[in-house]
Parts: C-alpha cells; structure tokens; sequence
C-alpha cells in the first residue's frame, strides 16, 4: 500500500485534488486554445497565451511564473537570470529577462511600425483627431477602477485596455501593476477579436441612419481639400522623425513604445537600402517575440493568481473602456458635424481604436451596408492608425503619473 501510495504522490493527481482550481485553469486554457484556432480570434496570441495557461497549471511541471517576492535576496537586491532559471525554470526565466524588463512589447510595436502605412493618415490629418478622441475610454474607467477597489496603479493598467491594444496594455501593466498581467492580457486581445462584434453594438447604438450615410467621397467632391501633399515619400519618412523628437519632449516616458514603432515605419518608408531591416523587423524578429510574450503572459495564470474577483472586475472594466472609446470617437465626430459644412461619417471616429486594421474593414463593412458606394476604409484608417499613437502616448502619461 505504500508503494502506490509513493507512486500516486509521484504524479500529479494528488496535487489536482487538494487545487481543484487546477482543472478551472486547464480548462480555461483549453477554450482559449479553441477560440485562437477553430474561431481565429488574434491565434497569433491567443493560441502561445492559451498553450502557455496550461503549461503553467499542470501540477509539478514548474512552469508557473512566481511572484517577484520569491526571487528577492537580502539587502535589496534580487536573484540574477541564472539563480531564476535555475530555480523556478525556463518559464520564470523568459518572463523575468523578456516581460518584466519591458523587453518584448518595444519589439513588437517595431514590428508593428515596419508594417503601418502612415499615408492614409498623413492625407486625411483631421481625421486623426478623432483616434484621439477614442482614447476617452482609457481614461475615464481609472474612476470606476478605483471605486471598485483597485489601486491607482492597477486601476491604469486596467483603463488602457481601451486602447485596443495588446502589446501597450501589456508593457503599461508591467510598469505599473504587473500581478494583473495575465488577466489583463486576456481581456484586451479577447476584446480585440470581438472588434466585428462591439463596433457595430456600440455604433448601431449612438449612430442615426443618416449618419451612416454619410458618403466621405460625396464630402470631398462638394468641399475638397485646400492642400494636397506633393512629395508624399518625403513626408512619410521624416513624420515619424519629427513626430518621435516632438512626443518625446512631452511624454518621455512613451518613448519606449512609440519610438520603437516610429522607428520600424521608419526603415520600411526608406525603401531598398533598409529593406532588410524591415524584412527582419516584420519576420523572424516579431514572430520570436511574439511566441515568447504568449508563452510568459500565459505562464503568469496561474489559478490561485487568476482565480480572483479582482479578474472579474477586469473584464467587466475592460469591456466598459473598450466600449467607451468607441463611443467617444463616434460622439466626437457627431459633435464635430454639428459646426461643420464638410460632415464626417461617424464611423470614423468608431476606429480610434489601436486595432489596425480590423476596426477599419468592420467600420466599412458596416458603411456598405447602408450604402453600397459608401466606402470608408481608407479614411477609417486614417483614425485607425493614429489611435495606435494616441494609445501609445496614453500609457506613456499613464506611466509618467502613475508609475
């Protein structure tokens, strides 16, 4: 009898039955796992987060990420890489050198950047101003966070799921309160991927017929623009010089983020000469590190971490901001119409969000419905784009403030 009792504890059954929690996160993972590949919803993410949940839960396997008390040492100071790797495993190792310094998000937005078309934007500026407007959710769910019971810090990275966008919600979160990681990281790319679904929710609930109507190329005809960009390749290679140098004097603290994506548009508008760069920035280099934030933000869900009410409150807080940014954007351009001769289709400010481009296509979707000659895409995106600025320079305040 006590020799099966000794191979029973060798297995991980009998830690399953004193943490039943286990099986709730494996589960968790599983769904995950089904959304990212059956529904498709952000698999980039949502299929190493999901793999990574699971490995994190299976009992004995150390893959768990530990909380930072653990690799603290006397006088201040804490365990180097090589004491974490070896100690806690390779999990803990790739979330302490490659999340917890603020490593991988940078990269990605490079990544981001070397893929992003300024020109829309540049060619429509005051459409931009409504990616601004959309940031409104961010802001305005730090209130209700905090009177929820969370800190100022938490209740930051909890306001910038409004920005739509994964990579800026997880670098705020680890600045500012990074024991919410990984629900955090789970609320902002699922909310992501019900863009066609919250969009059209949010605007059939605030827009009028007549303002989906609202023809952009009809506007442009009765009014059109004063001036128009001569050298536009000039332009797109020295706005995201200009624009680095300029947010960098206000916000220091969004260099890190929108330096990052600045440079990497950067390298693609030069064109031939650093081709290669953006190859690399855009391939290898942003496909490595999106496996190892997938895996470490999954690692970090643990279930007596997530198994919280506090992860509850995200969810619900994080819709709330998604859902208000979305709002603010489409009562700003109503606002807007409301002195203007040339109207602008809500619809637009709908995609001041920092999800390119699939705010865009569900927005211009949503304007061929009502209208079949009523395309939009290519001044949704110009709102589109400057929301992935707008929430960049959002959680470099967030940080600046809070941090």
């Amino acid at each position: 009898m006590g020799v099966l009792e000794e191979l029973y504890n060798m297995t991980a059954f009998g830690a399953i039955a004193e943490e039943p929690g286990v099986l709730l996160m494996l589960l968790i993972g599983f769904v995950l796992l089904y959304l990212g590949i059956t529904k498709k919803y952000e698999p980039l993410l949502l299929v190493p987060i999901a793999f990574g949940v699971i490995l994190a839960n299976l009992p004995g396997g150390g893959m768990g990420v530990v909380a930072a008390e653990k690799i603290e040492l006397e006088g201040d100071r804490y365990m180097n890489l090589f004491e974490i790797g070896s100690e806690f495993g390779i999990m803990n190792y790739l979330y302490f050198a490659l999340l917890k310094t603020g490593f991988i998000p940078p990269i990605i937005f490079m990544g981001v950047g070397a893929l992003t078309d300024f020109g829309p934007m540049l060619r429509n500026l005051r459409l931009a101003f409504f990616g601004a407007a959309a940031q409104i959710g961010i802001f305005s769910v730090i209130f209700g966070a905090i009177a929820m019971g969370f800190t100022l810090q938490e209740a930051g990275a909890l306001g910038i799921i409004g920005g739509a966008d994964g990579p800026t919600a997880i670098y705020t979160t680890i600045m500012l309160a990074p024991h919410l990681l990984g629900p955090i990281a789970i609320a902002a790319y699922s909310y992501m991927a019900l863009v066609p679904v919250i969009i059209p929710l949010i605007a059939n609930m605030l827009m009028s017929k007549e303002d989906f109507l609202i023809n952009m190329k009809q506007q442009d005809k009765l009014y059109p623009p004063k001036y128009e960009i001569k050298n536009l390749k000039l332009v797109k290679i020295l706005f995201p010089v200009i624009l680095g140098v300029t947010v960098a004097l206000f916000v220091p603290s969004s260099v890190p983020l929108l330096g990052m994506l600045l440079f990497g548009n950067l390298i693609k508008e030069v064109g031939t000469i650093t081709q290669r760069l953006s190859d690399a920035a855009t391939g290898p280099i942003m496909n490595t590190a999106t496996i190892f934030l997938g895996l470490a933000v999954g690692g970090t869900m643990t279930h007596n971490v997530f198994l919280d009410m506090r992860t509850l409150g995200i969810i619900v807080g994080g819709f709330m901001a998604f859902a208000i940014s979305i709002g603010g954007g489409i009562t700003a351009v109503k606002i807007y119409n409301m002195f203007a001769k040339k109207k602008i289709n809500p619809l637009i400010g709908a995609t001041g969000l920092s999800a390119v481009p699939m705010a865009s296509r569900v927005a211009n979707d949503l304007g061929l419905e009502h209208d079949q000659n009523n395309h939009l895409l290519q001044y949704c995106m110009a709102s589109n784009i400057s929301g992935v600025i707008g929430s960049a320079v959002a959680a470099g305040v967030l940080i600046s403030i809070l941090g």
